[in-house]
C-alpha cells in the first residue's frame, strides 16, 4: 500500500501548473516536459495531499553572544569591498579601450570574433496560437487534435513521402550522431508520387510502401521491425488503411532504443490520399496511448 510521505507512482496527473482539462506524465522521478488533454483511455491519478510543512527548528539559545551578527556584517563589509574594485578595475578596462579604439579608424565590423563566446541559441519552434484544439491540414482535407503544451507547430520541412507537411512535434533528443535531432511527431500531408497510388484498391500496398520509406529515412539502422496492425478502416465514412509498427535497434549515441509509428492513409476524394503519421520513440513511451487517440478523432475535409 502506499504510506504517508512516498514518492507518487508513474503515472498521467492533473497538470501540476493548473492548465484546465490537461494531465502531465510524472515518471516516478519528475515530470515530463509534454502534457495532453485529459479525455477517454487516459487513466488520470489523483495527487497525494500535500505534506504538512516541517516545523521550524528552535533557536539555539545564545551562547557565544553576538558574534554571529558580527561574522555577517564583516562579510557583507567584504562583499562591498569587492564589489567596489571590480567597479573600479571596469572603469580602468573602459578607458584603455575607449583610446584604443580611438585610435583605430578600420572598420572591424566584418571580421570574425575572437572572444570564444558561443553563439545566440536557434529561435524557439514555433507555437501554435491559444486556443488552438484541432489541426487542420487544407492540403490533405483532414483534420486532427492538437495534442497540447509541449507540441509545437512543425517546421521541418517537407517529409519525403508527402509533397507538403503540417502538423505537430517535439524534439526528445539534441545532437544525434548523424548530427540532427531526434523528435516525436504527429503529422500529416498529401501522399507524393511514386509510392503506387491507383485509387482505394491500392490503400494497403501504398501505406505498406510509405512504411519501408519512412524506416528507411528517419530511424536508426539497422533495426528490426514487428507489425502491430495491419488493417482497413473507416474514417469519417472513408475507406483507409492503418499500418503501425515497432522498431528496435542497438545502436551508440541514440537515447532511444526503439520507436512506435503509424500510418494511417485515407482516401479523402482527391487526387492524393492523406497520410497521418505518428511516431514516438520509446524514451516517452508514457506517449504512445496518443497514437490511438490521434487515430480515433480523425476527421475529413
Amino acid at each position: 500500500m502506499t504510506g504517508a510521505g512516498q514518492t507518487p507512482p508513474p503515472g498521467w496527473y492533473p497538470d501540476p501548473g493548473g492548465a484546465e482539462g490537461m494531465v502531465r506524465w510524472w515518471d516516478g522521478a519528475g515530470w515530463s516536459d509534454v502534457m495532453m488533454p485529459s479525455g477517454p483511455g487516459v487513466a488520470v491519478r489523483s495527487l497525494p495531499g500535500t505534506p504538512a510543512p516541517r516545523p521550524e527548528r528552535p533557536e539555539a539559545p545564545d551562547v557565544a553572544g553576538p558574534a554571529p551578527a558580527a561574522r555577517t556584517a564583516g562579510s557583507r563589509r567584504l562583499w562591498i569591498a569587492a564589489v567596489a574594485v571590480v567597479v573600479v578595475v571596469a572603469s580602468v578596462l573602459g578607458t584603455v579601450l575607449a583610446l584604443r579604439s580611438g585610435g583605430d579608424s578600420q572598420d572591424r565590423s566584418a571580421r570574425p570574433s575572437s572572444s570564444g563566446i558561443e553563439p545566440a541559441p536557434a529561435p524557439a519552434a514555433p507555437t501554435f496560437p491559444p486556443g488552438t484544439v484541432r489541426i487542420i491540414d487544407t492540403a490533405a482535407g483532414i483534420s486532427y487534435p492538437y495534442l497540447g503544451e509541449g507540441w509545437s507547430e512543425f517546421d521541418l520541412g517537407v517529409q519525403l513521402e508527402t509533397t507538403e507537411t503540417a502538423g505537430q512535434y517535439f524534439t526528445t533528443q539534441e545532437d544525434t550522431p548523424d548530427g540532427g535531432i531526434f523528435i516525436s511527431q504527429c503529422t500529416s500531408g498529401p501522399v507524393a508520387e511514386g509510392y503506387g497510388w491507383r485509387g482505394p484498391a491500392t490503400l494497403q500496398s501504398t501505406v505498406t510502401a510509405v512504411a519501408d520509406s519512412v524506416r528507411g529515412n528517419y530511424y536508426p539502422g539497422p533495426n528490426e521491425r514487428t507489425v502491430l496492425r495491419d488493417e482497413a478502416r473507416t474514417v469519417d465514412g472513408r475507406q483507409a488503411h492503418l499500418y503501425e509498427f515497432q522498431l528496435a535497434w542497438d545502436i551508440p549515441g541514440y537515447d532511444a532504443t526503439g520507436e512506435r509509428a503509424a500510418l494511417l492513409l485515407i482516401d479523402v476524394g482527391r487526387r492524393a490520399p492523406a497520410l497521418l503519421y505518428v511516431s514516438i520513440p520509446n524514451t516517452h513511451a508514457e506517449l504512445y496511448g496518443v497514437i490511438d487517440r490521434v487515430l480515433d478523432d480523425v476527421d475529413v475535409l
